[in-house]
């Protein structure tokens, strides 16, 4: 299927893992990684934080507690919780989720807008940083995902790809 966009909430997605911009401490409070906790469970956050420290620029897998996905991809866009990221870091957190679902023979995940909450990206830079990179996996995976709530950010997606 290639790399497709949807509006609608990464929680309820069916896919094999679903991506968390995290911070590197694991910690699962607000936005995307708080919706996550919520609807899939606190073992998710207690398993990243086990992990942890987990550096920007590498992915661990969780499990995906009650969500219908099987892992979550927790990979840091900031170091501390609620810090300002960048279109870097962006870029780093998306290439290391891929690589780690490659690694795990995943055929489908799902991508949220990262950074643009908390950390304060604008979307439209968020998007091409990360359409960028999900591009170089197009052909490692069957389904890419690229999904959030906020119509601009799949409009800005979708200018990208």
């Amino acid at each position: 299927m290639g790399i497709i966009t949807k509006q609608g909430d990464i929680t309820q997605i069916d896919c094999d893992a679903i991506i968390n911009p995290a911070n590197s401490f694991g910690y699962m409070g607000g936005g995307v990684a708080g919706a996550i906790k919520r609807a899939g469970g606190k073992e998710i956050e207690n398993e990243a934080v086990s992990k942890a420290p987990i550096v920007v620029g590498k992915a661990i897998a969780t499990t995906a507690g009650d969500l219908p996905c099987e892992y979550v991809i927790h990979a840091p866009t900031m170091k501390r919780p609620a810090m300002r990221t960048s279109v870097k870091n962006i870029e780093q957190a998306t290439q290391a989720a891929l690589k780690l679902a490659e690694k795990l023979n995943l055929r489908c995940i799902a991508i949220p807008g990262m950074g643009t909450g908390v950390g304060r990206v604008p979307q439209e830079k968020a998007a091409k940083a990360i359409t960028t990179i999900v591009k170089e996996f197009e052909d490692k995976l069957e389904t890419i995902i690229l999904i959030d709530r906020n119509r601009k950010m799949i409009d800005s997606f979708n200018s990208f790809l």
